[in-house]
């Protein structure tokens, strides 16, 4: 089988974005856009220097520049597997403590994009407000420490400080993460962040610095023992970080970047007023999508999510939840059929080349509950509707974080909050409002006592006779 190589001379490529977290998902998207565009022989002055600013990124680094910051990204289609090695990286910055080289680099003229992919849950945002933390640890310490920061965020601060000083334009920030109007959020961390040490540097940031928000779509399996071998049957043996994705990609930016950017609408990229639409669309429809198939699944041993898929009570779950509870307050997007995105979601779930797990959906929940699934909950209640169907995902969650299966199996912890939310799921067997209390994922929507009632009924369901007999029992409602 055959690789697809750079069609670019690499050695003429010259940086323009530094990119900070170069994670799976950054290599599959980001940078196979820019590697499209470059084949087209165009923009090669916008290739990407990498960055990290957490220990365990240093063993990212000394894999990528062993392969000359060459990426193996495999395309996994059910029609035929492709490879490809993508060339748009041409440096990974040294990772520091002080973070000092990566705000040299930052520092550059050269430089006009600082992107980001650091996880949805590396911005500092106070789960109970949903604002940005200024009492997180880190936070407090890269305030006292401006000049030596250990965060993303302190590092961008003392860039744009030291191009302010020297004259030169200000970077565009930009998130790449999964979330909620990201481009607000990333500006909430950075100015936020400022402010405790240098307000008048916070109201020049607020003033000079662009964050366009952006909406980024590609599963992206965590890389394992599969996906090494993968590689290894293109004749890739030397290659320990391979990244295998599904066909799909999609990303819609706002078009807000003063220092310039590269023509990323030559190869795919939308750019737009209305992100925040394709956003909810997407959030509501795939994210909730994977959270409505997650915990049936890992409650029944399903290790796969297209095994989910083809489990005829968890397909018939989502088709019902996502066309009566989701979609209908799904406002319109542009150029787009929403129930034909619905069923191009599907397709993607179903695909079994990609092999992405029900554990790794399952992870995270009290971070992603209440972005993916409590806003439908609530859209459905102010309207007068049954949210009875969500109910029963989150009774489902819940019923998860108690820590074993129906089969008795041991779930290994898969939260951040893990202790807390087990130990909480276990007194909510005989007390279920009290997992509805917890203000920081559920907000108003606990005080709804029809939510209410539905999720105890569910709970109680699920604990007396299983997640196969508690969905027979709610679809043939």
């Amino acid at each position: 089988m055959s690789v697809q190589s750079p069609r670019y001379d690499r050695a003429n490529l010259k940086p323009g974005i530094v990119h900070i977290g170069l994670g799976n998902f950054h290599r599959a998207h980001m940078a196979v856009y820019l590697d499209d565009l470059f084949n087209l022989g165009l923009d090669h002055d916008w290739a990407i220097l990498g960055a990290g600013v957490r220990a365990g990124d240093a063993r990212m680094r000394d894999a990528l520049k062993a392969q000359d910051c060459l990426s193996t990204v495999i395309e996994l289609d059910p029609a035929g597997k492709s490879c490809r090695r993508v060339g748009s990286m041409i440096d990974f910055l040294p990772v520091e403590p002080d973070n000092a080289s990566l705000i040299s680099a930052m520092s550059r003229p050269d430089i006009r994009i600082v992107s980001l992919t650091v996880t949805e849950g590396g911005y500092f945002i106070n789960a109970a407000t949903g604002q940005f933390d200024p009492t997180a640890p880190e936070i407090v310490a890269d305030s006292a420490s401006p000049d030596a920061p250990a965060t993303a965020f302190g590092a961008i601060i003392k860039a744009l400080k030291m191009r302010r000083a020297a004259g030169v334009q200000p970077f565009t920030v930009m998130c790449c993460d999964n979330l909620p109007g990201n481009g607000h959020v990333t500006h909430a961390a950075v100015s936020g962040l400022a402010r405790l040490s240098d307000p008048e540097m916070a109201d020049w940031i607020d003033a000079n610095v662009a964050f366009p928000n952006a909406m980024v779509d590609r599963i992206t399996p965590a890389t394992g023992p599969r996906e090494r071998a993968l590689a290894a049957s293109f004749g890739l043996d030397d290659d320990p970080v391979p990244v295998t994705c599904e066909p799909f990609r999609q990303w819609v930016v706002e078009d807000i970047f003063p220092a310039g950017r590269p023509a990323l609408e030559r190869v795919g990229v939308t750019f737009s007023d209305q992100v925040h639409a394709y956003e909810m669309m997407k959030i509501r429809i795939l994210n909730g999508g994977h959270a409505i198939i997650a915990y049936p699944g890992g409650l029944m041993d399903i290790e796969y999510v297209h095994e989910a898929m083809a489990n005829p009570l968890i397909s018939a779950l989502l088709d019902k939840v996502e066309r009566e509870e989701v979609s209908p307050f799904v406002p319109p997007v542009p150029n787009t059929d929403i129930p034909a995105y619905y069923d191009l979601i599907r397709a993607r779930f179903s695909n079994p080349e990609v092999a992405d797990t029900e554990r790794r959906l399952c992870l995270d929940g009290s971070n992603r509950q209440p972005k993916f699934i409590i806003p439908s909950v609530r859209d459905a209640l102010a309207a007068g509707r049954s949210a009875r169907g969500l109910a029963l995902v989150s009774a489902m969650w819940c019923r998860y974080c108690a820590g074993t299966t129906d089969s008795g199996a041991e779930i290994a912890p898969n939260d951040p909050n893990w202790d807390a939310l087990q130990a909480l799921a276990l007194q909510a067997k005989d007390n279920p409002q009290l997992w509805l209390n917890q203000r920081s994922i559920y907000g108003d929507v606990a005080d709804n006592a029809g939510f209410a009632a539905d999720f105890t009924h569910w709970l109680n369901s699920l604990w007396a006779q299983g997640t196969a007999n508690t969905l027979k029992a709610w679809l043939a409602e």
